[in-house]
């Protein structure tokens, strides 16, 4: 067996396409949707990420904004700003790019952002909506798999979805997502003992460790969907995933490269919650 690859840039590309007329739809009824980024500092990996994430808006036809900030600026002085962007009523998304210079607390900076501008789906409110199966921004990571899975007609009713990590952006919300789509799921995370003997159980495998080619053919059920979210720049400068992808091609049924995996489709999810921004939440309660 060899795995059939779920080309997240392909995918990506397809989904941007249908964005393009839904934002031109927009713009006709007077709706212009419009994302403002807020990057503080000069973190050369965080600048890359935001200016990639400008470029996908231009192609799509939403408007961006990015806020730069000195990473001397307090605390208060970017919850103001931020005070600003959530009463400006021509910005619909609001990101603020992680990680924060360490005298600003993350959380505090991610609860300022109103529930209805939150596209980064981080807000407690819409992970409370998340859990509860409500309508919401859904985190577009974890988004971007779901995605992913449904792309190909991959089964998650019934299915055991085993996911390895536990982080509040991508581990723990992928989790709860597949048990929206009744999967039944195992979280791993580095405390759980015999990795293997769980991982060899799943239908569905999402990686989401950050080292680089630590689950190899041993950990995978014969034609298990792999779906590898790390990403991981190893000493020659390549880029590279969690997941051995040349032993795990042979076992499992279908498997997503890294890069033009997950990665594509985080981007691609941001800018479905800022038109979906622009539009008003539907059919949302309370």
């Amino acid at each position: 067996m060899t795995a059939e690859i779920i080309d997240g840039k392909a995918l990506s590309l397809k989904l941007r396409e249908a964005m393009k007329e839904e934002v031109t739809k927009l713009k006709a009824a007077g709706i212009h949707p419009k994302l403002t980024v807020v990057l503080v500092g000069n973190h050369p990996a965080s600048k890359s990420y935001v200016n990639g994430k400008k470029k996908a808006c231009h192609e799509t036809g939403i408007d961006s904004e990015i806020l730069e900030l000195s990473t001397t600026v307090t605390e208060t002085e970017l919850l103001q700003q931020i005070h600003k962007l959530n009463n400006d009523p021509t910005v619909h998304g609001i990101l603020v790019q992680l990680p924060l210079p360490g005298h600003i607390e993350e959380q505090k900076v991610i609860e300022a952002i109103i529930p209805e501008k939150d596209v980064d789906g981080f807000h407690p409110i819409n992970i409370g909506r998340m859990m509860t199966g409500m309508d919401t921004f859904l985190p577009c990571t974890p988004y971007g798999i779901i995605t992913m899975l449904q792309s190909k007609s991959i089964p998650i009713k019934g299915q055991h979805a085993v996911v390895i990590g536990r982080s509040n952006i991508v581990g723990k919300p992928v989790a709860q997502l597949l048990l929206n789509h009744h999967a039944t799921v195992t979280t791993c995370h580095s405390k759980t003992k015999d990795l293997k003997s769980l991982t060899k159980q799943a239908d569905i495998l999402i990686v989401a460790i950050g080292k680089a080619h630590v689950i190899d053919e041993s950990y995978i059920k014969e034609g298990a969907t792999v779906i590898d979210v790390g990403i991981n720049r190893l000493d020659n400068g390549t880029l590279t995933g969690d997941v051995d992808f040349q032993s795990v091609k042979e076992k499992a049924a279908y498997l997503t490269p890294v890069p033009r995996g997950v990665g594509p489709m985080t981007i691609t999810m941001l800018l479905k919650n800022t038109i979906k921004a622009a539009k008003g939440l539907e059919n949302r309660e309370g």
